[in-house]
């Protein structure tokens, strides 16, 4: 019988063998990779004994052409009821309303984490020399830094405003013609996020968690997350982390906790990609790592994503790509994204050995060389399938 996730006594997940699991079918190529994911997450479950029943929720597109919405009420209190969802790729309105869909689902349910884990699977087209050194899980904070989305636009009596202000309480000397933002940094957000990050490496076996940050320019929020970060680990994880300065770099058996400058992290995961493992950051910085990383193993097509928020129970998990719509409903495009973001979603309900079995199944497959069109065109000998038969190929290999 279907029934709802809910959150235990404990703070953990209480996970039917049929929980009821809202999805967005997506905008764009969301009609054709949706479908896809979900028959082999369907049939890796199953093998198992276990099944999901799925409950669609309308956003983007599809909600506004039926609601007149583009993101309905009734959405966001099926997400907050049930605790866990997964959707595909979401089109940003256009001239009015949200800046971003998927923004505002991860701040009116308060997702505070970006979870973003990147990985080489064999045979998958790389640009790098040696991609299977590749494996980092990124944290990046989800609900400020500038995409908090408080600016005034220049020209504007208010930007005009602020910039008086400014000058006059400050002494900033701002250009007139300038417009404005506002970038908070919270002591709050940061440090569980940094929370979550040392936590997840704790639990999962994982050697170090670098702090990224651009604190050597923005010390008063860049620099602050760092600072909060390492009190986190001083404070609340004293007895399995230990920060870089504590230890000299030499944490014994305990996670070693250190701390790198965003622009250089941008050049060291290429040349030292070995040195990373969970990487946690502000939002920004976050949103460029996790996409240039993920460019070392193949690509966004491919790089699973979800957003968490790990005191109440509430996730969502998400295609990282666009919608891609002049290919829609062509049965064309890689279903990889959203069907790894299930993956990940399986692992955070406690489903490892479903998530194991799609993992390998998909290994197989991409090394058997029977991939989407985006592989295709860069693997010697490939054979080129439709997104419906590379589904069909997994599943067989399950």
């Amino acid at each position: 019988m279907a029934e709802k996730i809910t959150m235990g006594p404990d703070g953990r997940l209480q996970v039917p063998d049929e929980p009821i699991i809202p999805f967005i079918e997506g905008d764009g190529t969301g009609v054709d990779i949706w479908p896809a994911a979900k028959s082999v997450m369907d049939a890796a479950v199953a093998k198992h004994g276990l099944r999901i029943a799925w409950k669609e929720v309308l956003a983007g597109e599809k909600a506004f052409n039926q609601t007149g919405s583009w993101l309905p009420d009734e959405t966001l209190s099926t997400f907050r009821e049930y605790l866990i969802g997964i959707k595909g790729p979401l089109t940003t309105p256009i001239g009015g309303g949200f800046r971003s869909l998927n923004v505002a689902l991860r701040q009116l349910l308060d997702l505070y984490v970006c979870l973003r884990p990147v990985r080489w699977f064999q045979g998958v087209p790389s640009p790098v020399k040696r991609p299977e050194l590749v494996d980092m899980v990124i944290f990046r904070e989800n609900t400020e830094d500038i995409y908090a989305g408080l600016e005034l636009e220049e020209g504007t009596p208010e930007a005009a405003k602020l910039i008086e202000i400014l000058r006059e309480q400050y002494g900033w000397d701002i250009r007139k013609d300038s417009g404005v933002g506002i970038k908070p940094i919270s002591e709050t957000a940061s440090k569980r996020l940094v929370r979550a990050a040392v936590q997840y490496a704790v639990d999962h076996g994982r050697k170090s968690v670098t702090l990224v940050h651009k604190g050597n320019i923005q010390k008063f929020t860049e620099g602050a997350f760092r600072k909060w970060g390492y009190e986190v680990t001083r404070e609340e994880f004293a007895d399995v982390a230990v920060g870089w300065d504590d230890c000299g770099g030499k944490p014994g058996d305990k996670v070693l906790v250190k701390d790198n400058i965003a622009d250089i992290t941008l050049q060291q995961v290429l040349t030292r990609p070995e040195d990373f493992d969970v990487i946690a950051t502000t939002n920004l910085n976050g949103d460029y790592l996790s996409d240039a990383i993920a460019a070392q193993v193949g690509g966004i097509g491919i790089a699973p994503g979800a957003n968490i928020n790990y005191v109440t129970g509430h996730g969502i998990f998400e295609a990282t790509h666009g919608t891609a719509p002049k290919y829609a409903g062509q049965d064309k495009v890689n279903p990889g994204s959203v069907l790894l973001s299930g993956v990940l979603m399986l692992e955070h309900l406690g489903w490892q050995a479903a998530a194991d079995d799609i993992v390998r199944a998909m290994e197989q497959t991409i090394a058997d060389k029977v991939v989407t069109y985006d592989f295709a065109r860069q693997m010697e000998g490939a054979k080129e399938v439709k997104t419906s038969e590379f589904a069909s190929a997994i599943v067989e290999r399950l």
